[in-house]
Parts: C-alpha cells; structure tokens; sequence
C-alpha cells in the first residue's frame, strides 16, 4: 500500500508527532497555571503572564484554559478571559484552513 511521504516521514508518523507535541504543550501549559497559582499564594518568584501566553499561542490554550478555571487562576484579568479563547479560536481557524487549503505540498 502506497502512503504518502513528507520528510522521509509517513503521514501515521507526522500525525503521532503533532498529537503528541500538542499533549505534551498542553500539559505544559495547564500545569503552567497551577505552578504560578502556587507561587501568587505563597507570594514566590511568578511566572510572566506573557510566557503563560506564548505558551497559549504555540499550542497550549486548552490546556492553559482548562488550568485557569481550575486552579481559580487569572481569571479576573480580561486580556486572560478574552485572550486565551481568542487565541484558541484563531488556532481552530488556521487549522481547519489547513485543512480546507487546495494547496498540496509534495515531496520527492
């Protein structure tokens, strides 16, 4: 059976490696919000609020959304209510126009 190949890799294996970054961004993300919840209660070193949203944007808004209503944390701050889901929303976006793209990209 014929699959398709990017990069010497196949299609399964490119599919595995973005599931799995995304998991592993994710966690990062979520467990970023509940570290610095610890640290703003313990009055400890904080994390910047703009590496919690780098982290957002390199694919870490579920995991980063999910960790500020659980952990009660930024979520009296409207650039994080407005800012995650919106960075979420755009990530959707690019992804379905990805998908939707007519544009194929072959490699030899």
């Amino acid at each position: 059976m014929w699959e398709a190949v990017i990069l010497g890799r196949t299609i399964m294996d490119v599919v595995v490696l973005i599931t799995i970054y995304m998991l592993a961004v994710n966690i990062f993300g979520f467990a970023l919000m509940g570290i610095d919840k610890a640290r703003a209660k313990k009055r400890g070193f904080r994390i910047p609020e703009a590496t919690l949203f780098v982290v957002a944007v390199i694919g870490g808004s579920i995991g980063s959304i999910i960790g500020m209503f659980i952990f009660r944390h930024k979520t009296r701050k409207w650039y994080f209510i407005y800012g995650m889901p919106v960075i979420l929303l755009l990530q959707i976006a690019l992804v379905v126009a990805l998908i939707l793209s007519p544009v194929e990209v072959a490699f030899l």
